[in-house]
């Protein structure tokens, strides 16, 4: 990992001291406050339960309480009900593009969150896509530990899922960070994240020439991931053409969060301090 990357881990793991991480009232309020280390939680350290769901394994079912109620329940554990943070990040190439400061911005807004999940006594876990899923070297560390960076993948993060999908706490609090720029269902991928947590967050980082590019004339546009080659003639037409197409997909996005629950906010990458209180506006984070 060079030495730009790890530096914004070590600016985003100084930010992160200001905020704390806002834990969802669907995560059972008795553990709400507890630093429960990563060590103690074995499989016999009952804690709570809650409702049955489909696809749940049916050795946990409390069959007295259903003799009781006529009501399914499930047995949660120690690792199930410990507020957790899992944080996704896309990995693609276009999250490095050589003009864009995406990638470090991507690692300090990580570094961020999980401080933050620390000053909340949640514990947490860091996932970035390649041909598939793949846990952070050292993710459950402080960021400055963190390693394995590489955002050279040509795989969509829809491709990622498909291939090997991230093993997410249940109830966890979800965090996807991600430009959001290749072709997708949004409602797929966002049902697909939020199924089975407390909370799903999709915080899209944008480089400043994402939203307004700067180029004109004859240009020839070649896809960071596809290497598509497209040649075309950029004027203030098709610069308007590109703005609404971007407002489009930003509202496909947006609805299918409304439909799930969901919340979602635009990040710029050059301007992310500044950008920080858009995360307390959706109640992901709070200040110290």
């Amino acid at each position: 990992m060079n030495e730009k990357l790890r530096h914004a881990l070590y600016e985003g793991e100084n930010i992160g001291q200001q905020y704390t991480l806002l834990v969802p009232h669907t995560i059972p309020r008795s553990m709400v406050g507890m630093r429960l280390g990563w060590r103690t939680g074995t499989s016999i350290d009952f804690q709570d339960y809650r409702e049955y769901q489909p696809g749940d394994d049916i050795r946990f079912v409390d069959w007295n309480v259903y003799a009781r109620s006529d009501r399914l329940t499930v047995k949660l554990y120690m690792e199930e009900v410990t507020p957790h943070l899992d944080v996704l990040i896309d990995g693609s190439r276009s999250m490095n593009l050589g003009n864009t400061t995406k990638a470090a911005a991507t690692l300090k807004l990580a570094a961020i969150l999980a401080v933050a999940a620390e000053n909340a006594y949640c514990s947490h876990a860091v996932w970035i896509s390649d041909n598939g899923f793949r846990k952070v070297i050292n993710d459950f560390l402080l960021p400055t530990a963190w390693d394995g960076f590489e955002f050279n993948s040509p795989h969509s993060i829809d491709d990622a899922l498909e291939v090997m999908p991230p093993t997410l706490r249940p109830l966890s609090i979800r965090v996807l960070i991600s430009d959001l720029l290749w072709p997708a269902t949004p409602i797929h991928t966002v049902q697909r994240l939020q199924s089975g947590g407390a909370a799903l967050f999709i915080l899209q980082l944008l480089a400043r020439n994402d939203i307004d590019p700067p180029i004109y004339g004859s240009v020839r546009l070649v896809d960071s991931e596809t290497d598509e080659i497209a040649d075309l003639l950029v004027d203030e037409t098709t610069i308007k053409q590109y703005r609404r197409n971007l407002t489009q997909w930003q509202q496909s996005w947006a609805e299918a969060c409304r439909q799930y629950g969901a919340q979602l906010t635009t990040l710029v990458a050059e301007e992310l301090e500044s950008s920080i209180v858009n995360l307390q506006k959706i109640q992901l984070v709070i200040p110290v």
